[in-house]
């Protein structure tokens, strides 16, 4: 782990927005980007009861990876990111990342790319419920 990436983590506990958050504080970043992924009660139109996350062995591998990424293409001073597994409600933070750099345009701009990359190449995948009793997984390969 470079310097910059100060926590990477896939867990099955409730995640805190101000773990992540301290954990990218540091003198020489003027701008701090924090993105909160939270469970929401549709998706496609359809009420959604409940979901959980599951994550391949090699999830935590690839998260760094997408970190390195980040890390190369932007001027970061600090990163964080985690991402929640098992079963989650409605409400429920299922991913929290942030992104420090030294100033606010650049901030937006790793953060975006580091959730964008986090959700398509983080084998994390979504098993919702919904309420009309059927599920859909999504993600998986």
């Amino acid at each position: 782990m470079t310097d910059a990436i100060a926590l990477l983590s896939i867990r099955d506990t409730a995640l805190e927005i101000s773990e992540v958050y301290d954990a990218v504080q540091h003198p020489q970043a003027g701008g701090v980007t924090l993105f909160v992924g939270t469970v929401r009660d549709y998706d496609g139109g359809r009420p959604v009861d409940q979901l959980g996350y599951s994550s391949h062995p090699t999830a935590l591998a690839a998260l760094r990876s997408v970190a390195d990424d980040v890390v190369d293409k932007f001027d970061v001073v600090r990163l964080a990111a985690v991402h929640r597994v098992g079963d989650l409600e409605v409400g429920d933070i299922a991913v929290v990342v942030a992104v420090a750099c030294a100033h606010r345009g650049e901030s937006f701009e790793a953060a975006r790319h580091l959730i964008d990359q986090l959700k398509e190449t983080v084998p994390i995948w979504k098993h919702q419920r919904f309420s009309d009793g059927s599920d859909e997984w999504v993600g998986t390969p």
